[in-house]
C-alpha cells in the first residue's frame, strides 16, 4: 500500500509545522524584518541586563569594603579603649607591656589589612568598570547597528 505525498513531504515525517515564519505575513520582507528585530532586541537586553549587573557588583564591591574598613576602625577601638583602661596605675607590669605590646602590634596588622582592601578594592573596581566601559561600548555599537537595519529595511 503507497502512502500520499503531499508538499514533497512523506506523511509520516510531515509534522503540519510551518516553519517559514514569514508567510504569516502578508508582506514577506515584514517577516524578515521581525526575525532581525527579535535577534537584535534579545543580544541588546543580553547586553543591557550586563551593563546594569556590572554596576550592580561595583556598588556591591564598594559597600563590602566599606564595611570591612569600618569593622576594623571599630576593632582598633576597641584596642585603644581596652589598653586605657587598663593600664597600670603606678608601677609597670612586664607581662602587661609585653601583652600592651602585642595589641599595638595588633592594632598595626589591622591598618594593614585595611590598606590591602582599600588597595584590592580600587583594583576590583577598576576591572569592573573597564568591563562595564567595554560592555557599555558594545551595547552603543549594537544599538546604532540595530537602528541602521531598522531604517534599511524599513526602506
Amino acid at each position: 500500500m503507497e502512502k500520499h505525498i503531499s508538499n514533497g513531504i512523506s506523511p509520516e515525517y510531515d509534522s503540519g509545522n510551518n516553519w517559514n515564519t514569514s508567510s504569516s505575513y502578508s508582506n514577506p520582507q515584514e517577516g524578515i524584518q521581525n526575525n532581525f528585530e527579535s535577534v537584535g532586541k534579545a543580544k541588546l537586553d543580553s547586553l543591557k541586563e550586563i551593563v546594569i549587573e556590572i554596576e550592580k557588583l561595583i556598588k556591591e564591591r564598594d559597600t563590602l569594603s566599606e564595611n570591612f574598613i569600618n569593622e576594623g576602625e571599630k576593632m582598633k577601638r576597641d584596642i585603644k579603649n581596652f589598653l586605657l583602661e587598663n593600664s597600670p596605675k603606678g608601677e609597670d607590669d612586664s607581662e602587661f607591656a609585653r601583652e600592651r605590646s602585642d595589641l599595638r602590634k595588633k592594632q598595626i596588622e589591622i591598618s594593614e589589612l585595611q590598606l590591602n582592601e582599600k588597595v584590592g578594592c580600587w583594583r576590583d573596581i577598576a576591572l569592573l568598570k573597564k568591563e562595564l566601559r567595554d560592555q557599555t561600548k558594545e551595547l552603543n555599537e549594537k544599538s546604532s547597528r540595530a537602528e541602521m537595519l531598522k531604517d534599511i529595511l524599513d526602506e
